[in-house]
């Protein structure tokens, strides 16, 4: 297998990584227009490229560019800014290569799927949002779905969180600060009664209590996070959302910034003559109190599935904690955006049928049980928990799991 891969930031090398510790994938191209970026993505490929890494400059806005680059590569995974991945799914379809994106716009990624004909035409699949979340945490609760008859409730809580929390905030970042702000202050979309509504960001904050050494947590809605999955689920789920993990207290600061206006987008006088966009301001204090390099991440997963199995109320838990690896360099926030995205261009290009030609959302295009034996593989933490809920606690003949 030969893949191609554009960006080679932290996400782009995390995915250049899980393919090259595959034996049968014979080259890895790696491509970005900085030479920077592409000298350091060298140095830290170099314990498992084994020749059989490339590094090229290559401009991801150029689609025909790509389209040519794409020759004799059965596979492109998108790891640069979501707004360039529609031309850039277009371009893998006229190579006849598939695609898979990490997501981040729900639009472009509806505009993606409606490449369906061309892709099935063309023989490929196009699969967006298969980064963390939307991705993992979205074929997971697939996985937990199709274990029941019927589906009332499906909980989606995921964060990246510092391993040593500094207070006040309790936060590291883990990904782009603009990235972030966009979560925090976007509506969220969810399922109320089985029908489609959108709800404030970091709104309906509630309590978790997670493994240790977390401990209590708190979780609220966060945008972007389900993606198509609501859509597609809609009439068929009563209830269903996604919310980011943080540490106690997080909250209630980011909704007070944002009650503030620190992150309205409309510029505002701060002396005369010279206007500035609050949020552009809230980017940079982000940057400057969140980013904390040398401290290290974690990613935790708590997906809670309700419904009926055989007549009787049921529930699925699938639970995760990643502390990244660090002798290797990869944070906790890496594996888990930069592997799913190779595990699924591993099953649409590996030629065993896995994934059928088409583009599609991830709740329906990704092999649920196929992702979790490849997440089992490459040493994720991964467990899930199915227990009765007519019974008294604790639940009797708990069904553990380990992956």
């Amino acid at each position: 297998m030969r893949f191609l891969i554009l960006g080679a930031g932290f996400q782009g090398r995390a995915c250049a990584y899980d393919m090259l510790r595959n034996p049968a994938v014979t080259e890895v191209a790696l491509c970005d227009m900085s030479e920077a970026n592409l000298a350091s993505a060298k140095k830290f490929l170099a314990k498992v490229a084994g020749g059989r890494a490339k590094f090229k400059r290559l401009d991801a806005g150029n689609p025909a560019a790509v389209k040519k680059a794409l020759k004799g590569y059965g596979a492109m995974v998108s790891c640069v800014p979501y707004f360039l991945n529609l031309p850039l799914a277009k371009a893998a379809i006229a190579a006849r290569a598939h695609y898979v994106d990490l997501g981040g716009n729900t639009d472009i990624v509806k505009d993606e799927i409606a490449l369906h004909p061309l892709a099935v035409k063309a023989g490929v699949s196009v699969l967006p949002d298969n980064g963390l979340g939307p991705g993992m945490i979205s074929t997971l609760a697939v996985h937990a779905i199709s274990m029941l008859d019927r589906v009332d409730e499906v909980l989606l809580r995921d964060g990246g969180l510092p391993q040593k929390p500094v207070p006040p905030m309790n936060y590291m970042l883990t990904f782009s600060e603009h990235g972030l702000i966009n979560e925090y202050a976007a509506p969220a979309t969810a399922l109320r009664d089985g029908k489609l509504v959108r709800l404030p960001g970091l709104s309906e904050t509630e309590i978790i209590d997670l493994p240790a050494p977390l401990g209590r947590c708190e979780a609220a809605h966060a945008a972007g996070g389900l993606s198509t999955m609501a859509e597609t689920y809609a009439g068929k789920v009563k209830t269903m959302d996604n919310k980011l993990i943080r540490y106690p207290g997080h909250v209630a600061v980011i909704n007070a910034m944002s009650a503030m206006g620190f992150f309205d987008e409309a510029p505002i006088e701060v002396r005369k003559g010279v206007k500035v966009a609050p949020r552009e301001i809230a980017a940079k204090l982000f940057r400057r109190h969140f980013h904390r390099p040398g401290d290290e991440d974690m990613v935790v997963i708590h997906n809670i599935v309700r419904g009926v199995k055989d007549g009787r109320p049921a529930e699925i838990v699938h639970s995760l904690v990643d502390y990244g690896d660090k002798e290797n360099g990869l944070t906790a926030m890496m594996r888990t955006t930069g592997w799913p995205a190779s595990i699924v261009a591993h099953m649409a290009a590996d030629g065993r049928g896995r994934i059928k030609p088409g583009a599609y959302p991830v709740e329906i295009g990704v092999p649920a049980e196929s992702f979790v034996d490849e997440a089992r593989k490459r040493g994720f933490n991964l467990t899930w928990k199915f227990r009765w809920l007519d019974r008294p606690e604790p639940a009797v003949n708990p069904k553990l799991v380990v992956l």
